[in-house]
């Protein structure tokens, strides 16, 4: 059987960006955003494909995840209800990423252009406040809108008329990684009206607002596997059968993605606990990298990140790596504590945590430093 097919076109990151992902959701061609010329890329996909979105890679090789205008499209209208109608929005997360999408498609639908921070897309500008205020003074709508990262959100509540600026949004859209308690404890004080935002680029973007599943999203967990389902869900993995077979599947006509997150979904609340693939075993037993992170994070080391690193003697170790100078001897007692003398982490300071496009921290060279 034969499948209806539309060309697949690579699109640079920039301003043409907009125009080319409205014509992909209209029905022209599939398009792919990268600054890059995409090794294997097909020059056709089926119909149904609209837009081809890679994954950060934060924790290891990158996929290539295949969205129709259906899925992209299901996002945006579930999210503008949940954020409580259509505004105007500042685009200030990369546009090869979902996040960075998701902004032009919500833009799209509200029928309002975005305001572009220069260092959207553009490699040589680092986020300031400075070009974010710069941003907000060209919005046009009452109704304002921004998606961050973590840092990005620290950078701005560090600034005062950033902070009074932001607080002025309807809402801040805050994802890619967890949000540490008290980065949102300081923006609460700030009062900037914060919504965690959880989800991938196989789920369209966030699907999952403070816990709470937007639209007619599905939640489910599965041998302690956080399953998410509904009009959002990817078509799959582009030309990986065996990967989209793994992790993609339909039950009861629906649509289900395996997320590789640990958690629990109890009173319509979603919590993660962490990465299935994010536990070590350390002298026989097993360690949570994501519970040593969380509580280095609530006790103030917020940019933490851990790693397991190989070692002759335990198997392996837990490695924390965090910009901070401070004394990190009363949060290893708490970890130890808490957590047992396995997940006691060794803890190096001082040194910037090295950060993808995404605004996620690149695990995958802390892994390789870990193990230096």
């Amino acid at each position: 059987m034969t499948h209806a097919v539309r060309p697949l076109r690579v699109v640079a990151p920039g301003a043409g960006v907009l125009v080319e992902l409205r014509a992909a959701l209209a029905g022209g061609d599939a398009i792919m955003v990268s600054a890059d010329a995409p090794i294997d890329l097909p020059r056709e996909v089926e119909q149904r494909i609209a837009l081809v979105v890679q994954t950060s890679g934060s924790s290891g090789r990158p996929k290539r995840v295949a969205l129709s205008a259906d899925a992209v499209l299901a996002n945006a209208a579930a999210s503008e209800s949940a954020l409580g109608g259509p505004g105007q929005w500042i685009l200030a997360l990369p546009t090869h990423y979902i996040a960075g999408l998701n902004v032009l498609t919500r833009s799209i639908a509200a029928g309002f252009d975005p305001v572009v921070v220069p260092s959207a897309d553009d490699s040589t500008h680092h986020f300031t406040a400075h070009a974010f205020l710069d941003a907000a003074a060209r919005l046009t709508v009452p109704e304002r809108f921004t998606a961050l990262v973590p840092a990005q959100l620290a950078t701005l509540l560090d600034d005062g008329a950033a902070a009074e600026a932001l607080a002025g949004f309807r809402r801040v859209l805050v994802g890619g990684q967890a949000t540490p308690a008290g980065l949102l404890e300081r923006a609460a004080a700030a009062g900037v009206k914060v919504t965690r935002s959880y989800g991938s680029s196989e789920t369209s973007g966030g699907v999952v607002f403070d816990g709470a599943p937007i639209g007619t999203t599905a939640i489910r967990v599965v041998d302690g596997e956080v399953h998410l389902g509904g009009p959002s869900v990817a078509e799959g993995y582009l030309n990986n059968p065996a990967e989209t077979a793994a992790r993609f599947t339909t039950d009861g006509g629906m649509r289900w993605f395996r997320t590789s997150d640990t958690g629990s979904y109890e009173d319509g609340r979603l919590a993660i606990a962490g990465r299935l693939d994010d536990v070590i075993i350390s002298g026989g037993i097993k360690v949570s990298l994501g519970g040593i992170e969380q509580l280095l994070h609530d006790n103030g080391f917020e940019d933490a990140v851990v790693v397991g690193a190989d070692d002759e003697k335990w198997g392996q170790v837990p490695i924390a790596f965090t910009s901070s100078d401070a004394d990190p001897a009363p949060v290893i007692s708490a970890i130890e504590a808490a957590l047992g003398p396995a997940a006691r982490p060794r803890v190096r300071r001082g040194s910037a945590i090295p950060i993808l496009p995404s605004g996620k921290p690149d695990r995958v060279s802390l892994r390789a430093q870990a193990n230096e």
